[in-house]
């Protein structure tokens, strides 16, 4: 079984005990969170797609972690005209484990 889902202006295929890195969430480590935003429901019963959301559905998830990223460099410049400038950034996360999809 395995459902669509969105969160952080993303889509994501998730199953029961996969692990996901999302945007950041505000959840604690520990903490139980729960996606109402289902596109897509397969599983014994076939597939229900939504239009736009599934009815009564929704996924169930762990915290494991809030973290962030590896630091990325962001350069930016324009020839000939002696405009540069190097900044670094590093996105924030949340990895979740999923616990139960119900449909």
């Amino acid at each position: 079984m395995y459902a669509l889902i969105e969160t952080g202006g993303k889509q994501y295929r998730v199953e029961k005990d996969s692990v996901l890195f999302i945007e950041k969430l505000d959840a604690a480590e520990g903490d139980t969170v729960t996606f109402e935003k289902v596109l897509l429901v397969s599983g014994e019963g076939g597939v229900q797609v939504g239009s736009p959301l599934v009815a009564n559905a929704k996924v169930t998830g762990k915290v494991l972690k809030q973290g962030r990223s590896k630091k990325i460099t962001v350069f930016k410049y324009k020839p000939k005209k002696n405009y540069k400038k190097k900044q670094g950034h590093r996105q924030p996360f949340t990895r979740v484990v999923i616990d139960s999809i119900e449909a």
